[in-house]
């Protein structure tokens, strides 16, 4: 886990200078080793002070920050062929060494080929770059779980995993990567490929029996190809119906499955994650948090997610101390689930468009919301997480998942324009797990309100006589400064 950061001259100007100040600005995603690659050179320092002094020039430069997760983790960039290469984040399943070494000594392709293969074949959370002689090859998962951004102004093209790394070099208009493409960089030009992005299957007739043993079958797979070679995982835990269901199959995987909630102080919700818990018999961690405590880290956690967004900060916070208190019990890989909602019709909202659009309008609108994830939940999520070196695995958020669960017929998600349930095959799913009525009846929960960190931000805001947007959008300004602080 750590940052990517990678740079191409307009000009044929030494771009060296930029990739290092990216890999600065990014320190905080990775810290124990720091990478920089040019054609003709590679050099592997402990700290990214190390990086200016090494003399290197080039028109061409891939860069990486490592935090170390596991012994197998490797510093990067490192040698592919003629090219050099760095790999930020996982393949799924999970394989028994380092991924960058899975990529290096296997299928000893042309550097575009393979990058165009990685892409393909292999699913995962992650980003890479390839620097050959001539060009810049720059990719990212289908699903777009690895953060990646990028950016240009008249001197050259860059990429990295923050947006506040392209910030830092003057660069305002910031772009996310989209996910499943492949950019081809050169001197002259930026063309984006798509390889294999999500596309919206056809809907197929099928039973609600089958299409809950299905999906029980392949969210098991996905559970398991995110915990294979590890031995102890941390859960974002509710007591609700997807953390439950995540909770019971990865207990099934043979990890050592360890529960976390996090809440204001008198938050009612603590009862259903204890008692469900109970029935898992999985430990639950439990931490409590009070108003200072908002207010104490909401700079941070809008310098981390990069946008002055009311809501995504009202998730952010709660998921910020969920890694925070993983990391502090030694549990560095944290599964959570975010994409249910997306997939089954979770959200309230998707009445309304049920109502309004009928069956095809909500296809629809359940596609967009998912091929826009990466934008809405993913990024913010994983940006939180590495800045607590926690590694975040979605498992709902699986390409084979994806495709099948958006080729089930509306009715076994929602079942009328009037379903307060909603999200009903899954549900299913949790009643052939043995999980009780308690949980695959409880109605959604979105964690900023069951937490209550919403009614705090509102709360904060009227204190302070401004609107919430207002009070979001000062924090934001102020937390723009905060890198100084870190550094």
């Amino acid at each position: 886990m750590g940052a990517l950061a990678a740079a191409f001259s307009k000009t044929h100007e030494n771009v060296v200078p930029r990739v290092v100040r990216m890999l600065a600005e990014l320190e905080h995603r990775g810290r124990d080793m720091h990478g920089i690659a040019t054609v003709d050179s590679l050099e592997i320092t402990r700290s990214p002070q190390e990086l200016p002094g090494l003399g290197i020039k080039s028109n061409a430069a891939i860069g990486h920050n490592l935090s170390c997760i596991f012994r197998e983790d490797v510093p990067q960039p490192v040698q592919y062929q003629d090219a050099k290469l760095v790999l930020e984040g996982r393949f799924f399943p999970l394989a028994a060494k380092n991924d960058v070494r899975e990529v290096v000594e296997t299928d000893r392709k042309d550097p575009a080929e393979k990058a165009r293969d990685i892409i393909k074949r292999l699913d995962g959370s992650y980003a890479f770059a390839f620097l050959t002689s001539r060009r810049l090859f720059v990719g990212r998962d289908s699903v777009g779980l690895t953060p990646l951004y990028y950016g240009e102004d008249d001197e050259a093209y860059v990429f990295a995993s923050e947006r506040k790394a392209l910030w830092a070099l003057g660069i305002q208009t910031v772009n996310s990567f989209p996910p499943g493409n492949l950019a081809i960089v050169d001197s002259r030009d930026l063309i984006f490929q798509p390889i294999r992005t999500i596309i919206k299957p056809e809907v197929k007739p099928i039973s609600m029996k089958e299409a809950a043993e299905r999906l029980q079958s392949i969210l098991g797979e996905s559970v398991n190809e995110r915990v294979q070679h590890i031995k102890r995982v941390a859960m974002a835990f509710s007591g609700g119906l997807d953390s439950s269901v995540l909770a019971s199959l990865a207990k099934s995987c043979n990890v050592d499955t360890h529960l976390i909630y996090v809440g204001m102080e008198g938050d009612l919700g603590m009862h259903d994650a204890e008692r469900t818990a109970e029935l898992l018999d999985l430990p639950l961690h439990v931490k409590t948090f009070a108003r200072e405590d908002v207010e104490e880290v909401l700079r941070m956690v809008l310098w981390l997610i990069e946008e002055p967004d009311a809501l995504k900060v009202s998730v952010a916070i709660p998921f910020y101390w969920i890694a925070q208190l993983s990391d502090g019990i030694g549990l560095n890989v944290l599964l959570a689930g975010q994409g249910s909602d997306e997939l089954f019709g979770g959200y309230h909202r998707y009445l309304r468009e049920y109502e309004s659009s009928g069956v095809k309008g909500l296809e629809d609108a359940l596609y967009r919301d998912v091929t826009s994830s990466y934008m809405v939940n993913f990024e913010r999520d994983n940006k939180v997480c590495a800045f607590h070196n926690v590694e975040l695995r979605l498992p709902f958020a699986d390409y084979d998942l994806i495709h099948f669960s958006l080729s089930l017929p509306v009715n076994l998600k929602i079942a009328s324009t009037e379903d307060q349930l909603r999200k009903r095959v899954l549900r299913k799913v949790a009643k052939r797990l043995g999980l009780p009525s308690t949980v695959y009846n409880m109605r959604k929960g979105a964690i900023q309100y069951t937490t209550g960190v919403d009614r705090v931000l509102r709360r904060l805001a009227k204190e302070k006589e401004l609107s919430l947007k207002g009070l979001i959008e000062k924090y934001f300004l102020e937390g723009r400064d905060l890198q100084e602080k870190i550094g």
